[in-house]
């Protein structure tokens, strides 16, 4: 079975929950579209959990991107030479990340041996930007967040680090219909789409499966599906946050 979940959040509880309902065996395959770490309580017992198992296909997401870029920077021994190096630049990347959440995942980063935290960010750079799937005779592109700049003569390849994880999906357009049966994304929390007759399920639109359902926010669920039988997971829904 292919299974593929998105947008955890650090929600260490709800990731097991999950894990638990899919049942995942050794010859299944879990695809993980992006966004483990950062806001919730526990993206680091996520990342090595997920480090154990090599059934689990991680997809980058933003939150990835700005972690892996920042950690490296903290990794760095605090001399006045490194302070002097703080560029605009990456001072603006460490703010960027600290108001999307980043405190849940430095604090356990810190905790780490360096060993682990040495493997921690190998794993991270390891992450696929996409992937494409093939389930039943249906052709499914997983990423997390869209195909920015869109153009239907566009290869994949051509698409750069900020179209596939930063953009966002409109699902009111079709895209690659002729390749792609199917485009199932994270990054917009189904939480936030209009018209949406369940909040925080799976939603279905066109060509579209959109499956954060905002673990980390409130009313949000974790979700999976699984692609041979269309099946849905979820969590417990957060009461409150």
């Amino acid at each position: 079975m292919i299974y593929v979940m998105s947008d955890i959040h650090g929600e260490y509880d709800k990731f097991k929950e999950v894990l638990k309902q899919i049942n995942l065996q050794k010859e299944d395959l879990l695809y993980v579209l992006g966004d483990v770490v950062d806001r919730g309580p526990h993206p680091m017992e996520i990342l090595l959990k997920m480090m154990e198992l090599p059934n689990v296909i991680p997809i980058a997401g933003n939150h990835e991107l700005m972690a892996l870029k920042c950690l490296r920077f903290l990794n760095r021994e605090i001399t006045d030479e490194s302070i002097d190096d703080l560029e605009k630049e990456m001072l603006d990347d460490l703010m960027m990340w600290q108001m999307n959440g980043s405190k849940s995942t430095i604090d356990e980063y810190r905790r780490l041996t360096p060993d682990m935290r040495q493997e921690v960010m190998e794993y991270l750079t390891e992450f696929e930007l996409y992937q494409e799937v093939s389930v039943n005779g249906k052709e499914y592109l997983l990423v997390h967040g869209g195909l920015g700049n869109y153009r239907k003569d566009k290869d994949m390849e051509e698409y750069d680090l900020h179209e596939l994880v930063w953009s966002r999906i409109d699902y009111e357009k079709s895209y690659y219909e002729d390749f792609y049966d199917y485009i199932i994304t994270g990054h917009t929390p189904t939480l936030t789409i209009p018209g949406m007759a369940t909040p925080a399920s799976v939603y279905r639109k066109n060509q579209h499966i959109a499956i954060d359902c905002g673990a980390c926010f409130e009313g949000g669920r974790l979700a999976a599906i699984c692609l041979d039988t269309g099946e849905e997971f979820y969590s417990q829904a957060n009461m409150q946050k």
